[in-house]
């Protein structure tokens, strides 16, 4: 799905664009029959941006905050460097068992650790420094995750932030929803943070790229 490009347009940028592997068909179709809230499932096409970001930076750290079924997980482990490794970390302990089916299957278990349980106090006592860090939970935290993880990003490293568009909410004259208005202010706060370069992709629900200096 793609909120900002017109279907036809849409369709020709995803059927030239590589194709994702079995094992993430088998996760996303998996993902759609048995658990709830797929919206937050990761796109193929996206997904497919993910591991091209991966193959290119080839991180040997990643932090992925928010791993839901763990689709994106493994676009990124795509692209690790030899014996890279991967944290995620996500508060729905009933989702660990399609994570770990998936892991396995997908041949980067190893390099792939998962945390379960709230975030803002499981980064504090990550002792990593990260090449790539992935932002995709809770929209409301995104300022204070980035505090707790900006110092934790190396020099050139990057940070992806998902649904920073929030169905083009984020343009709306008039609007009195929380999470729309953190969004805005989280927006804001990348522009104008001297630490990093940023742009947003109007990918999907928005996805922005920021470097840091």
């Amino acid at each position: 799905m793609n909120e900002f490009l017109e279907p036809s347009i849409f369709e020709y940028v995803d059927s030239h664009s590589e194709s994702e592997s079995k094992i993430l068909k088998e996760l996303y179709r998996e993902t759609h029959l048995n658990i709830l809230n797929t919206r937050m499932l990761c796109s193929r096409y996206q997904g497919r941006v993910l591991s091209l970001i991966s193959k290119i930076l080839q991180p040997k750290k990643v932090l992925e905050i928010g791993t839901y079924t763990g689709y994106s997980a493994i676009c990124f482990a795509e692209g690790l460097s030899k014996n890279g490794l991967i944290h995620t970390i996500d508060i729905n302990e009933e989702l660990i068992a399609i994570q770990n089916k998936f892991f396995e299957k997908s041949g980067f278990r190893k390099n792939i650790k998962q945390h379960t349980g709230n975030a803002l106090k499981i980064i504090p006592t990550l002792k990593d420094k990260f090449d790539l860090v992935y932002l995709d939970a809770d929209k409301e935290n995104y300022i204070k995750y980035f505090n707790l993880i900006i110092d934790k990003i190396i020099p050139g490293g990057l940070l992806l932030s998902d649904n920073v568009l929030w169905s083009g909410k984020v343009v709306e004259k008039t609007n009195d929803d929380f999470i729309t208005n953190e969004l805005i202010e989280f927006n804001k706060m990348l522009k104008n943070d001297s630490r990093v370069n940023t742009v947003i992709l109007p990918i999907r629900d928005g996805l922005t790229i920021s470097r840091k200096n």
